[in-house]
């Protein structure tokens, strides 16, 4: 790793990070919405999901880490359950890939502060 590409990656796993709380607790939410709604809000987060993924394919191509392959097939899981209509199954696959970023993200932190960029 390089310092261009750990920061590279540290700035797309905050990225995606972000995108995945927000799914996480969107997808918490649509229990509680009446049946006719609930699809509209599933296709949203569907959308999101692609965004999320797209973001994850960029992050591999900038850094050429295997780990992301990784976190895409939790992404393909969740996009899974959504269309399975269990969409609340989706989180757990979400909160696995989001365990898997944080990791990355510590450490391009940790090689940047090797570094003396970070304290």
């Amino acid at each position: 790793m390089n310092t261009k590409t750990a920061i590279l990656a540290l700035a797309q796993s905050e990225k995606i990070k972000t995108g995945l709380i927000w799914m996480s607790q969107a997808v918490e939410q649509i229990n509680g919405l009446p049946p006719h709604e609930r699809k509209g809000a599933e296709k949203t987060i569907k959308i999101a999901l692609r965004l999320v993924v797209s973001e994850i394919r960029i992050a591999r191509r900038i850094t050429q880490e295997a780990a992301w392959d990784d976190i895409e097939v939790h992404m393909d899981m969740a996009g899974v359950m959504i269309d399975s209509g269990v969409c609340h199954e989706s989180a757990f696959h979400m909160t696995r890939a989001l365990s898997q970023i944080t990791t990355i993200g510590r450490r391009c932190m940790q090689f940047l502060q090797k570094k003396g960029l970070l304290r």
